[in-house]
């Protein structure tokens, strides 16, 4: 179960799929984070300068937690291989296209992309025109 490495098959399966709800990404110093542990975090990454907190938005707001502009989430639904080249960089080149930043979170199966609260529908609409025009094209 090791996941897709051709780029025009991750492209063409992969499905894009806007979640519910809006998502920060808040940082904090470790000992502070650890103290909020209970809020299950969807995703987290130590960095020298602190640990990151992807966080739903109203739980950031209910703890007073300083964090990014809200985002929204697309998960591509297609088991990505962690050593397939190109999916995050095809994925960035048709979002800029359209101006619209993106943060890409790959974990195990799929690859997730965050981008601001505003632009959710337009990029789940950018996402699914190339995966149904493929990597290439």
């Amino acid at each position: 179960m090791s996941g897709i490495t051709d780029l025009d098959r991750l492209v063409s399966e992969m499905r894009p799929a806007l979640k519910d709800g809006l998502f920060v990404f808040c940082s904090l110093p470790f000992a502070e984070a650890e103290r909020l542990r209970h809020l299950d975090a969807l995703g987290t990454f130590r960095e020298e300068e602190g640990m990151t907190l992807i966080l739903p938005a109203a739980v950031a707001a209910a703890e007073g937690i300083g964090c990014s502009a809200p985002m929204r989430l697309i998960t591509l639904s297609v088991h990505s291989s962690l050593e397939a080249v190109g999916l995050t960089a095809a994925i960035a080149t048709a979002l800029s296209r359209e101006g619209i930043s993106a943060n890409v979170v790959a974990a195990f199966h799929h690859d997730h992309v965050f981008v601001p609260a505003a632009d959710g529908e337009r990029a789940l609409q950018v996402l699914s025109a190339l995966a149904g025009n493929g990597a290439k094209r």
